[in-house]
């Protein structure tokens, strides 16, 4: 109840900017924060309030098409880009040519065994995993508004496997944007980092860090804060502290509703691999925004920090040593970048209190936990979760493929073994696909004794010639680097 009201009470004022969510009061617009990433106070945006949807507008939207729909979203939240243009621009993004389909983000029954359960297909773009799916408009907003500004960007990102190849493809020959993309040195799977790696676009510039994810992002994270050298050098982001990134996963939410639903008002439930908390955060917003989700099925693997804070109300984030590398490496990851805008929404918006939860607590004592009347608010946002791992993930593939016939990749079986532990009667539970197999060849070997089918084109991929740097852990090598190639 609790979130309903809040939604309902912010969403008077029709005047829809962007806040911090450490405090900064200074609202900006849609395209002022599209090139910034980061709040100038370490925090990340989040609109003044969430737009409502009822069920006459879930009504008017049923049975457009996925390019409309998300016209439709994110029309609510950018009123500084011309509708016109807009509507173009989502129209060239999402295509039948691009991702396979005319629906886009199609589903599919997990199997007949397994009745009311679903696999939301979002990795059938052109890097084979859910990043597509925002990164290709993210690709054509950033170009559009350097256009219109005469302004050119410097994009600095971190990847535990997928965001930085969906970038890396979103963004090759764009006018006036440079990539400087950084990884774990040796902790993505051979065809992640062939499909980085092999990109000879001049403007694509891979750093691979001697260090595990949380290490990458905190070098994107530092080198933000930095405020004189981002505003020198242009430096914007596409990770999902990039709001209009996580905008638009919001539009799948919605699409994958009205393919599982037959009427308004019906209640869905989403379970969500989750690492960095981007793609559950915008469940989080669908729901917020009045989409009738029942539940937010928080889906960990070894690297349980979600799960844990789920569990118990404490937040505590493992240091590089404790973060395993695990068969589902894009969720090796210990610190939840984008798990601030949610809490930000659970402590009722109260700025203050979050900066002081993920500013000092989170370095000085390895996390925070909540209050008993935080933790009691818990409930009412429809979150639970879960833990999977590599046995868990195994068997999960095996089933999948023995009893339903459909084959899933390592972070898809975290996300169903979580699902089918808390789905009830009578209420569809949509899994969201993260990756096709093929990116993770040596598991689905394990699991099934035989190699996933890769899509056309991909044969030989991690053959090809590779152009990338090894960099320490450390802020001041990357900046040097981005100081000359930028």
């Amino acid at each position: 109840m609790l979130a309903r009201e809040c939604r309902l009470i912010v969403s008077g004022d029709t005047a829809l900017k962007y806040l911090s969510t450490r405090g900064d009061s200074t609202a900006r617009s849609f395209s002022e924060i599209l090139l910034e990433g980061l709040a100038p106070d370490g925090g990340l945006y989040l609109p003044t309030h969430y737009p409502a949807v009822d069920t006459t507008t879930l009504a008017r939207w049923r049975g457009l098409s996925y390019a409309d729909l998300a016209f439709e979203i994110l029309s609510l939240y950018i009123d500084d880009i011309p509708p016109e243009d807009l509507k173009r621009l989502v129209s060239r993004t999402y295509t039948a040519e691009v991702f396979g389909s005319v629906a886009i983000t199609p589903l599919r029954r997990l199997g007949a065994a397994e009745e009311g359960v679903w696999i939301q297909e979002l990795s059938n773009g052109p890097t084979l995993a859910f990043k597509d799916m925002a990164m290709q408009l993210l690709g054509a907003l950033f170009e559009y508004e350097l256009a219109r500004r005469g302004q050119t960007l410097n994009i600095l990102g971190a990847t535990s496997g997928d965001t930085g190849s969906a970038a890396e493809y979103a963004m090759r020959g764009k006018q006036g944007v440079k990539v400087f993309m950084l990884s774990p040195f040796g902790r993505m799977s051979p065809f992640q980092q062939a499909q980085m790696f092999s990109l000879q676009d001049s403007n694509i510039h891979n750093l691979s860090v001697q260090g595990v994810f949380d290490d990458c992002q905190d070098i994107v994270k530092a080198v933000s804060n930095d405020l004189a050298f981002k505003r020198r050098y242009s430096i914007g982001t596409v990770n999902s502290i990039n709001w209009a990134r996580l905008l638009a996963q919001v539009v799948y939410y919605f699409a994958g509703y009205f393919q599982a639903t037959t009427h308004n008002g019906q209640k869905v439930s989403f379970a969500v691999p989750s690492g960095n908390f981007g793609n559950v955060c915008a469940g989080h917003v669908a729901r917020m925004m009045g989409l009738p989700i029942e539940q937010l099925v928080v889906a960990t693997n070894e690297n349980d920090v979600l799960d844990e804070f789920f569990r118990t109300g404490r937040y505590r984030v493992r240091a590089s040593a404790e973060t395993y590398e695990t068969s589902s490496p894009s969720m090796d990851i210990s610190k939840a970048s984008n798990f601030e805008r949610f809490v930000f929404d659970l402590l009722g918006r109260d700025g203050a209190r979050t900066a002081a939860l993920f500013g000092p607590a989170v370095s000085r004592d390895g996390g925070f936990t909540l209050t008993d009347a935080e933790r009691e608010r818990l409930p009412g946002f429809g979150f639970v979760s879960g833990r999977s791992t590599h046995a868990d993930r195994l068997a999960t593939i095996r089933d999948a493929w023995q009893r339903c016939g459909t084959m899933i990749d390592t972070h898809t079986a975290d996300g169903v073994k979580v699902a089918l532990e808390h789905r009830h009667p009578g209420t569809p539970m949509i899994v969201l696909e993260t990756a096709l197999p093929a990116k993770f060849a040596a598991t689905i070997q394990e699991a099934l004794g035989r190699e996933p089918v890769r899509p056309a084109g991909l044969d030989g991929i991690e053959a090809l010639p590779k152009r990338f740097t090894v960099v320490p852990v450390d802020v001041d090598t990357v900046k040097r680097f981005i100081e000359a190639e930028a």
